[in-house]
């Protein structure tokens, strides 16, 4: 009996590059702040739940709306900046806690 190893795909996060499972779809304008538009969709990035948990941790939606609205922007925050040097370097199937700021 042979047994056949199926590989299981795996996809960049866009924010910290890290080879995932599974992804989640952040909107880069939050959809509080798009509902009274007549946009209905706003531009999204396809990320890990950490850094997805980490983003929303971090800065509340008003602010994304207004300065983190592309993903040059995120990658550029420094707060982003130094929790991404960090996650880069953890194993993609550990669930990494997330912190929220005091």
């Amino acid at each position: 009996m042979t047994f056949k190893v199926v590989s299981k795909q795996t996809l960049p996060c866009e924010l910290c590059e890290r080879e995932m499972e599974r992804l989640t779809a952040h909107h880069l304008i939050p959809r509080q702040s798009t509902k009274r538009q007549k946009v209905e969709t706003s531009p999204t990035i396809d990320i890990c739940s950490a850094c997805h948990r980490q983003i929303h941790a971090l800065f509340d939606n008003k602010y994304l709306a207004k300065e983190l609205n592309t993903l040059k922007k995120l990658r550029n925050e420094p707060q982003m900046q130094k929790f991404l040097a960090w996650i880069k370097k953890q194993d993609p199937g550990k669930r990494v806690t997330v912190h929220r700021q005091k």
